[in-house]
């Protein structure tokens, strides 16, 4: 313990010499300078931009924006405002984005897993599939699917029907839909319903299986419940059976659901692009995990599935979810690049308000904050996620 005479040096020691003090004063001086260098160019791009008549500020956003949008999942015209027409760019950066990233998920799953396959070809099938996807620019396979729907499928009066529905022609891809209904909604409420029911089944048969050792089958209930909700309200309802079916008008499909060329290309190359590192991603975390823990749950007598489920995947998901976080944020900043081919996402929609307002910083800071938005979206959820399926150790 130290004595009253150690206890008063301590106290007359200079804050220089404090580790402690010193380091908060270094910090309180870098964010000092920090702020006076992004005052003075604040400062001084605004004094150049007043000095040169240059409008600055966001009350464009309130003026009509005077051009037309051909995607949007909301209504829109030209004679919108600015600020109704980067909304619509945004929701169309959120739907490819959104799309995208549940097709790579399961596609880049399926083709890590094969990547590990007993079979030879099946392993090199994948492993082929990943060195192409990885060693081709994302730019250039936006381009090259692009060309694929404009110069190689022909017009919509000899559009390809390869079947279920489906129409293929430059124009986009026209699905049939079933026809809308008052029992879609409450398909849709019981599926949720059956979801909400799964998440409690599975947190009950955990701790069931913890004090017991019994196991429950948890997938084939969930299964049963996820399908058999909606199932059994179609059935109530007369099980409705009409579909909307796509139907040439003119020079294009009218009804059903039409998917414009430049969607599925922007769509298609990014899901390529990123599945490949995300079929790496799977491969890694699934190898990550030891030998051992494979032969010791199959010594117990488990099945190669629930040997899967209970013993590699919740281990593999500690080295999955952190890189897998990252490829999403890139598929969605990759999205940025639809301004190539047409798509009018967010970047293409702000671009085109730049052009005609002048008010380029604005614009740029507008895009900054919103993929930023959307960045800090996704790492907060995956990173709730993470906590999620982290193993706790006793």
């Amino acid at each position: 313990m130290p004595g009253p005479k150690d206890s008063s040096f301590a106290e007359k020691v200079p804050f220089w010499l404090d580790p402690k003090k010193r380091a908060i004063l270094f910090q309180v001086i870098s964010i000092g300078v920090v702020g006076l260098i992004v005052y003075y160019l604040m400062s001084n791009t605004v004094h150049n931009l007043q000095k040169q008549s240059i409008a600055t500020g966001f009350g464009f956003l309130k003026k009509e924006a005077a051009f037309e949008i051909g995607e949007s999942v909301i209504p829109y015209s030209a004679a919108n405002t600015y600020a109704r027409a980067l909304l619509v760019g945004a929701l169309n950066t959120i739907k490819v984005s959104f799309v995208g990233i549940v097709i790579t998920l399961l596609l880049g799953t399926v083709i890590g897993v094969a990547r590990l396959s007993s079979n030879w070809l099946v392993a090199r099938l994948s492993a082929i599939y990943i060195e192409v996807m990885q060693d081709l620019p994302v730019l250039l396979q936006l381009v090259f699917w692009y060309a694929i729907f404009y110069e190689s499928l022909p017009s919509p009066r000899e559009a390809l029907y390869p079947g279920a529905g489906i129409y293929l022609c430059n124009r986009g891809v026209a699905f049939t839909i079933p026809e809308a209904h008052p029992a879609h909604l409450y398909m849709f409420l019981a599926f949720l319903a059956g979801c909400v029911a799964t998440h409690f089944i599975r947190q009950w048969a955990k701790k069931r299986q913890e004090k017991t050792g019994l196991y429950f089958p948890v997938f084939r209930v969930s299964l049963a419940l996820i399908l058999g909700l909606p199932l059994a309200v179609w059935l109530i309802a007369g099980a409705p059976m009409k579909m909307n079916v796509p139907k040439l008008v003119g020079f294009n499909f009218e009804g059903g659901l039409t998917v414009s060329p430049e969607f599925m290309a922007l769509l298609i190359g990014l899901v390529l692009y990123t599945s490949a590192f995300v079929a790496e991603v799977v491969r890694a975390g699934i190898q990550a995990v030891s030998k051992g823990q494979r032969e010791a749950a199959m010594s117990i007598g488990l099945r190669p599935t629930l040997v899967l489920n209970l013993v590699i995947l919740p281990q593999a998901l500690r080295v999955i979810v952190p890189p897998l976080t990252s490829q999403m944020l890139n598929l969605t900043k990759n999205s940025s690049l639809a301004v190539a081919i047409g798509y009018p996402d967010f970047v293409s929609v702000a671009n085109t308000t730049i052009n005609q307002t002048g008010q380029s910083i604005e614009g740029v800071a507008l895009i900054m904050a919103v993929y930023l938005v959307f960045s800090l979206s996704t790492s907060a959820f995956m990173n709730w996620y993470n906590k999620r399926v982290a193993l706790v150790e006793r």
